[in-house]
C-alpha cells in the first residue's frame, strides 16, 4: 500500500470593500490596508506564521529522517505573487523543500489564478495553465505531469483534456456516488481516456485530518499518529494507494497549533512505517506505478466541496451566478485592450474565492462557508465584487474613447 500525500496552496487577492462611489475613481481593488480582514499581505503573513513557515519546518525535517518520505504540492500563481510581494522568505523556504533530493517533492500543474475558467472559457483556462507552468519553471525549475483543477473540480472534458495535452494524471474527489461499490485506493481512468489516470482522493482519511482533527466532539479524537496509520494499514484489503488531498493550511491555520496538528504530522511517515507494506509515492509516482483497474465516468462537474460535491459551493445562487457571468462577459474586451494592469486585475476577479464568498448556504456547510469570509454578508461579498467588475468595464469604456481619439488625431501621445 501507498501514501500519496498531496498539499495545496493558495491565499487569494481578496476584494476590498469596494463602494459605489469608488467607482470611477478608484481602480485599486484588492489593496485595503485599514481592515485586517481585507489586507492580503497581512494575511498572507498571519497564515505564513502560523501555518507555512512550521509545516515547511516539520517537513523538511522529514525529508532529512526518512528517505523514503514524499509528497507534492500544488500552488496557484497568485499565491506565489503574494509571497514574492509580502513574505520572500517564504517563497525561499518552499524552494527549499522542493529542491530536496530527487523526486522527493512533486509540483502539480493549476489554474494560474485559481478560477473556474475551464467552465466558462476554454481558451482563458488554457491561458492560465500555461502561466501556470510558466511561473512553477521559473521559480522551482520544474514541469508540472499532473494536474489538479481549482477546487479540485472535474469532469471528463477536462480530463480528456488533460490528455491531450501532456499530462500524464489528474486528481479528483473519490466521491461514493460516483464510484458506487468501487475503492478510491486504486487509481482509475476518466471516460474515453488512452493513457491519462485519475488519482482520487480517500475524502474519508483526509478530511479525518483536514477537517475533523481538532473536534473534541469527534469520537475518534483524539487523533493520534499511531491511530491513523492503523487506518490506512487497514486499507490494504481494498485497495494499491491511500491518497490524501488536503488544504496545506490545515497544519496551523484550520487546525491550531494547540491541536497537536504538528506533533500528528511529524510522527506519522514513522508509524506509516511501521508496517513494511506501506510506502510513499508522488502522484508522478502513484500512476506510474499502478495500472488503471477501471474507468470512472463524470459528465457533470465533481469538486471537493460542501455535502454537494459540485460547483454549487461557488454558483449556487442567483447572485453567484451573475458575479461569475458578469466577470467572463467582459474577456474579450479585456484582452483586446492588451492593457497588462488591466488584464491581470481581471484575471485576479476570476479567483473562486470571490463567489464562495457569495454562498448562502445553511447549516453545516454554512458553517464552514462563514468561517473563511471575510466580509459580514454574502451580500456585502457581491456588492463590493460588482461594483469592482463595473469600474473595470468604465476602465474598457474610457480606454475605447481615449483610442479612438487618438486615432482620429483629436489628441496625441508622446
Amino acid at each position: 500500500m501507498s501514501v500519496c500525500l498531496y498539499f495545496h496552496v493558495h491565499q487569494p487577492y481578496r476584494v476590498k470593500k469596494y463602494r459605489v462611489f469608488n467607482i470611477g475613481n478608484d481602480h485599486s481593488y484588492f489593496n485595503d490596508s485599514s481592515d485586517s480582514l481585507l489586507n492580503n499581505g497581512k494575511i498572507l503573513k498571519k497564515v505564513a506564521e502560523k501555518s507555512y513557515l512550521s509545516a515547511n519546518a516539520v517537513l523538511l525535517e522529514l525529508l532529512k529522517n526518512y528517505p523514503e518520505f514524499k509528497f507534492a504540492f500544488s500552488f496557484s500563481g497568485v499565491v506565489l505573487d503574494q509571497m514574492e510581494e509580502f513574505a520572500p522568505e517564504v517563497l525561499q523556504s518552499f524552494k527549499k523543500l522542493s529542491a530536496f533530493g530527487k523526486n522527493r517533492v512533486e509540483i502539480l500543474g493549476d489554474t494560474y489564478h485559481h478560477s473556474l475558467a475551464f467552465f466558462y472559457s476554454l481558451r482563458e483556462f488554457e491561458r492560465q495553465i500555461e502561466l501556470h507552468r510558466r511561473k512553477i519553471f521559473r521559480i522551482f525549475g520544474k514541469n508540472p505531469k499532473v494536474l489538479r483543477n481549482t477546487e479540485l473540480s472535474y469532469n471528463n472534458d477536462l480530463a480528456l483534456w488533460a490528455e491531450r495535452h501532456g499530462f500524464l494524471g489528474i486528481l479528483a474527489e473519490g466521491w461514493d456516488p460516483v464510484l458506487g461499490w468501487r475503492s478510491p485506493n486504486f487509481v482509475y481512468m476518466p471516460k474515453g481516456g488512452r493513457r491519462i489516470k485519475v488519482l482520487l482522493k480517500n475524502y474519508r482519511l483526509s478530511d479525518d485530518i483536514a477537517f475533523r482533527f481538532g473536534e473534541r466532539s469527534w469520537k475518534e479524537w483524539p487523533l493520534t499518529a499511531e491511530k491513523f496509520s492503523s487506518w490506512v494499514s487497514a486499507s490494504h484489503l481494498n485497495g494499491e494507494t491511500v491518497n490524501l488531498f488536503m488544504d496545506y493550511e490545515t497544519f496551523g491555520e484550520h487546525q491550531w497549533a494547540d491541536t497537536g496538528i504538528f506533533d500528528f504530522l511529524r510522527a506519522l511517515p514513522e508509524e506509516l512505517m511501521k508496517d513494511r507494506y506501506n510506502k510513499f509515492l508522488t502522484p508522478s509516482e502513484t500512476i506510474k506505478n499502478y495500472r488503471a483497474v477501471g474507468e470512472i465516468d463524470v459528465p457533470g462537474v465533481l469538486t471537493w466541496a460542501d455535502t454537494e460535491r459540485d460547483l454549487s459551493a461557488w454558483t449556487g445562487n442567483d447572485i453567484q451566478k451573475e458575479a461569475i457571468q458578469k466577470i467572463y462577459s467582459l474577456e474579450n474586451r479585456v484582452l483586446q485592450s492588451k492593457d497588462p494592469v488591466l488584464i491581470e486585475d481581471w484575471r485576479r476577479l476570476q479567483t473562486s474565492d470571490h463567489f464562495y464568498y457569495m454562498c448562502t448556504k445553511w447549516f453545516a456547510d454554512g458553517d464552514v462557508h462563514k468561517y473563511f469570509n471575510p466580509y459580514e454578508t454574502p451580500f456585502d461579498a457581491f456588492i463590493s465584487f460588482m461594483n469592482a467588475a463595473e469600474d473595470l468595464e468604465l476602465r474598457l469604456d474610457n480606454l475605447k474613447s481615449k483610442r479612438s481619439l487618438v486615432s482620429s488625431g483629436l489628441i496625441k501621445t508622446r
